[in-house]
């Protein structure tokens, strides 16, 4: 773990994996040191944002590497989890069970079988990169983008799954697609798909709209 100064009020934490980004932002959210006013995760960072009336780098330092980490557990019974109702009709299902070495059937299983927790949100508004996915899935992003995926395909690259929360320019797999709105600016928050929150995926013959 690397701890980086980041402007007059923040420090930028660097680790190794994206599980070993959970656990820092698991292990921040539920114990933060005095004066940490903000968390920004991302692949291998975490901003922490200090209120510097209150501490210092060094004293943030300190208390960061007194941080307990355990691996953050994956589970679909978490109060905040969301379920995610997806139609597996994407363009690219053929493409990744060949990849893969697959059948789409087993592409389908494998990918609703595991259980998924927001690493980090990035890209676009309401973009949430899902870790968890079946290492056989792990396919690196296309090799031409489309210039624009629908909102609510549900696509893999990398170690990531993820949904497109509005029409844009892509890379990613696209397995399949949902209507559960996962981003809406007039709610508070507007994004359903926060940091560590958990998440399952489930087949359906037709796209519902909504999830708990």
């Amino acid at each position: 773990m690397r701890v980086l100064p980041c402007g007059s009020d923040a420090v930028l934490v660097e680790v190794d994996t994206a599980d070993q980004v959970q656990q820092l932002h698991g292990a921040l959210r539920t114990a933060p040191p005095t004066g940490v006013t903000e968390l920004v995760p991302a692949a291998r960072t975490v901003l922490v944002r200090y209120d510097p009336r209150v501490t210092d780098p060094h004293r943030l330092r300190a208390a960061l590497a007194a941080l307990p980490r355990t691996a953050a557990a994956r589970t679909a019974d978490e109060p905040d989890a969301v379920r995610v109702p997806v139609r597996y009709d994407g363009p690219d299902l053929a493409e990744v069970a060949a990849r893969a070495g697959l059948t789409e059937r087993q592409v389908i299983e494998r990918h609703t079988a595991a259980h998924y927790r927001v690493a980090f949100c990035g890209f676009a508004p309401g973009f949430a990169y899902l870790t968890g996915l079946d290492p056989q899935l792990r396919l690196p992003r296309r090799s031409e983008p489309r210039t624009r995926v629908p909102a609510g395909s549900v696509a893999v690259a990398d170690e990531y799954t993820g949904i497109y929360p509005s029409p844009s320019p892509g890379g990613w797999h696209l397995l399949g697609s949902t209507a559960l709105t996962l981003w809406d600016p007039a709610a508070d928050p507007p994004t359903r798909l926060r940091p560590g929150t958990a998440v399952r995926f489930v087949e359906v013959s037709e796209s519902a709209g909504s999830g708990a």
